[in-house]
């Protein structure tokens, strides 16, 4: 992953098993984040492919897309036609067809203007039509080729994520907060919620629900009516997770959950990483507090500079000189 001259991440290749956890460690600004949204979506990739088992989650260019390109295009080839030859488009259709005092003439007046539009010859007319069409279908194309593989895609395919900085909807209460993480599994669409239909109720009452089971795993269904905002940092961190939960991903990115919690708070978020892991969720995690990372990871990996340097298990990357090396420097001898 590249940044103008800046190579952030340098040919970093993870496998992470299913229904294991995995920790990717390192020192700040070792690449760990940056990894993590080229993962997601949030970047694409400079170089390389992200696999969710084995496919490369990216959006499909199916019937839709095709036929938004063509109407685009044409939207696109008769505005310019248009603004090229308006002046003469109006004279034709309004000032020669307007009589005073009498009711404007609205059919002959499109005629007009149709007999106008398309008789302007080659580069008065077709021209800036085939302009307009080329244009406009290809500016879609191009929209579509760079949004393939946002979040959205990525979170279709199961993977869900939390994040360094905690990203919850403060004035929300925390059942709410969650149902909004099942946002691309409910089918009701803007009309059905809008005017309350017996679909959307029964949907909405079903995502209540589930939220509210979701918050009882994470130790905070006695607060489902709360406010985010208003929840001590330590709890945050676990609505977070509930609410990644709730697309009911294959795989979770955790980035570093264990961030702000005291001693109890940190042990009880290694019981719930395995338990996360017990019910089918593979875990990925980002984590600086050792102890979580030795605690509860089946392998680790190690990146410095944005390279990886080491993978093992707990006990062999404890052991590894360049693990230790990255971490306590390098004893230089006189």
């Amino acid at each position: 992953m590249r940044f103008g001259g800046l190579t952030a991440v340098k040919d970093v290749s993870v496998e992470v098993a299913q229904g294991s956890i995995t920790a990717v460690i390192g020192p700040n600004g070792a690449g760990k984040t940056t990894l993590f949204n080229a993962i997601t979506g949030v970047y694409e990739p400079t170089e390389g492919r992200v696999l969710v088992s084995g496919r490369d989650p990216r959006r499909s260019l199916d019937g839709r897309v095709i036929v938004s390109c063509v109407a685009i295009g044409i939207a696109t080839a008769f505005f310019l036609a248009i603004a090229v030859r308006v002046e003469a488009l109006w004279t034709a259709s309004v000032i020669e067809l307007y009589e005073y005092q009498k009711a404007f003439p609205w059919a002959k007046a499109l005629g007009a203007f149709g007999s106008s539009l398309f008789g302007g010859g080659f580069w008065g007319t077709w021209v800036p039509l085939l302009l307009g069409l080329v244009f406009g279908t290809s500016g879609r194309f191009v929209i579509w080729s760079r949004s393939r593989r946002t979040p959205d895609v990525v979170a279709s395919a199961g993977v869900a994520r939390t994040f360094q900085n905690i990203r919850l909807f403060p004035e929300l209460s925390l059942v709410e907060n969650v149902v909004v993480g099942m946002d691309r599994r409910l089918t009701s669409g803007f009309v059905a919620a809008l005017l309350a239909l017996p679909s959307a109720l029964r949907e909405r009452a079903q995502a209540r629900g589930e939220a509210l089971k979701l918050l009882d795993f994470v130790g905070l269904g006695d607060k489902a009516e709360d406010a985010a905002g208003n929840l001590p940092y330590g709890h945050q961190r676990r609505l977070e997770i509930a609410r990644a939960l709730a697309s009911r991903p294959d795989v979770i990115l955790l980035d570093e959950p264990a961030a702000g919690m005291n001693p109890t708070e940190t042990v009880d978020l290694m019981r719930l990483i395995r338990a996360i892991r017990d019910n089918g969720t593979t875990v990925v995690l980002i984590e600086h507090h050792m102890r979580v990372v030795m605690g509860i990871s089946d392998r680790i990996h190690v990146l410095q500079y944005g390279e990886k340097i080491a993978e093992g298990t707990p006990i062999e990357i404890k052991n590894d000189p360049k693990c230790i090396e990255a971490y306590l420097g390098k004893e230089e001898l006189g």
